[in-house]
């Protein structure tokens, strides 16, 4: 498989999903801006959007949108338990927490990273990114991860906005559980590798 990245980006959740499900891969970095791959292909060759993430399956298919992917990820490697079985009243909770991440979160961070954003629409913006925070916060309260106790691909997802919170400087002191969770997905070690392979943190 192929997954085509940017370093930060969203992308970085199904590359820590591949990681934990221990399945091979490779990593094809994007240019977004120029839509251009490393080697000066067309990236909008491969997906069309050009966005991030898109997974090249063996057989050829592209697979596009991050909550989609996870998933896929998560189902051929059923014995890490990242994803709960199909069907199951807890894969429909999965898909809960995956829908509110991106359709609320993920697209209420998007306008901060926008240059031509006024400051009043950014701290607009700032304000609902923080009440979602907080709503999670309220979640998170006798969990170790959104599932429970067990680390799910939403995880990876939910970790890498809080790496985009850090990069807006938000401040999220007054949310301890969210604060807790943070640090307890980022000692892991294969968060740990993937934020190294794609140069977020220096390796040891």
């Amino acid at each position: 498989m192929k997954l085509y990245y940017s370093p930060g980006a969203c992308s970085l959740s199904p590359h820590i999903a591949l990681l934990e499900a221990d399945l091979p891969y490779e990593l094809v970095k994007v240019d977004l801006r120029a839509k251009k791959l490393e080697n000066g292909d067309d990236y909008l060759k491969v997906n069309p959007k050009g966005q991030v993430p898109a997974l090249g399956l063996d057989s050829g298919e592209i697979v596009t949108e991050g909550p989609v992917i996870v998933q896929m990820i998560a189902d051929k490697a059923p014995a890490r338990a990242l994803a709960p079985a199909r069907d199951s009243s807890e894969r429909y909770k999965l898909l809960e927490w995956l829908n509110f991440l991106t359709s609320e979160v993920h697209k209420s961070f998007g306008p901060l990273f926008a240059p031509a954003l006024n400051d009043d629409a950014k701290a607009f913006f700032k304000d609902r990114v923080m009440g979602k925070l907080k709503h999670i916060d309220s979640e998170l309260v006798g969990r170790d991860y959104l599932m429970g106790k067990q680390f799910s691909v939403a995880d990876g997802y939910l970790f890498t906005m809080l790496t985009w919170a850090d990069r807006m400087k938000l401040d999220l002191s007054a949310m301890p559980n969210l604060t807790a969770y943070k640090a307890r997905v980022a000692a892991r070690p294969k968060v740990q590798e993937a934020l190294k392979k794609e140069g977020l943190v220096q390796a040891a």
